[in-house]
């Protein structure tokens, strides 16, 4: 990873004492730009030696004085790699969070993110619109439509075009989301309406009725989704280096 390769995308979205606060950051891994904004959810691997988690990106901001970029994310683990282990009562798509949200620099998180995930086999397929679906989406503007809801519902309503446009220029499409943790009664709902919709028109899912029961429209097959109904104290966690709580007092209290 290029440390001069991190640079934030977009305008800022907040200001707070010392600190100013981005929606999305660019950074080169593996020799290719990337990007990740708030509400992204990504794959991580705190050490070496621990297992690959899930990371929900909720808050990045610089610290005006010592000039460090840095980040707050919610970390998503499977029941086998909690201490008190899976048990018959957790589901086969289930994640337990960490209670604690975690702040790291960027170039630490970019140092922990895990690109390739060809191991990781848990989650539900998500039901992906059909090729025609998605030329008549570009045709009709639903699609841009689509990316306003999911703006809308998983970001606080910010407005993200700056961020989707620089995306889109890396080809890196938003929607390309490769997992999503939902709530227990956002992963029921979706399972309930997939079922419902099993025999109908793939474009029923985008519709705003469905998509407000908790519908989840992916635009190809590689999401997967899990869920999370529970959180657990780690055991470790705080005593990783990367870790920097000391800069979260002022901003996230």
């Amino acid at each position: 990873m290029e440390l001069n390769s991190l640079m934030w995308v977009g305008s800022p979205c907040g200001l707070h004492g010392p600190y100013i606060f981005y929606k999305a950051f660019r950074f080169n891994l593996e020799g290719k730009p990337r990007i990740l904004s708030l509400g992204d959810f990504f794959f991580v691997r705190c050490k070496p030696e621990d297992p690959i988690c899930i990371a929900e990106l909720q808050l990045l901001w610089e610290e005006r004085t010592t000039k460090q970029l840095l980040s707050s994310s919610k970390l998503y683990f499977l029941p086998e790699d909690t201490p008190q282990g899976r048990t018959v009562s957790h589901g086969e798509d289930e994640v337990i969070a960490v209670s604690e949200k975690v702040i790291v620099k960027l170039e630490d998180l970019v140092k922990w993110t895990v690109w390739d995930t060809s191991c990781w086999t848990k989650g539900l397929r998500a039901v992906p619109l059909k090729a025609s679906m998605l030329k008549e989406l570009s045709r009709t503007g639903q699609r841009e439509t689509l990316h306003r809801y999911r703006e809308s519902t998983l970001n606080s309503g910010l407005n993200f075009k700056d961020v989707l446009r620089e995306k889109a220029e890396l080809g890196d499409d938003r929607e390309e989301r490769r997992v999503l943790v939902l709530s227990y009664p956002q992963y029921c709902r979706y399972r309930s309406i997939v079922a419902r919709l099993r025999e109908r028109p793939a474009a029923l899912l985008t519709d705003h009725v469905v998509l407000a029961l908790g519908g989840i429209v992916s635009l190809t097959g590689s999401t997967q989704i899990l869920y999370c109904r529970d959180t657990f104290e780690h055991p470790t966690l705080l005593e990783n280096e990367s870790v920097c709580d000391e800069f979260g007092n002022g901003c996230l209290g």
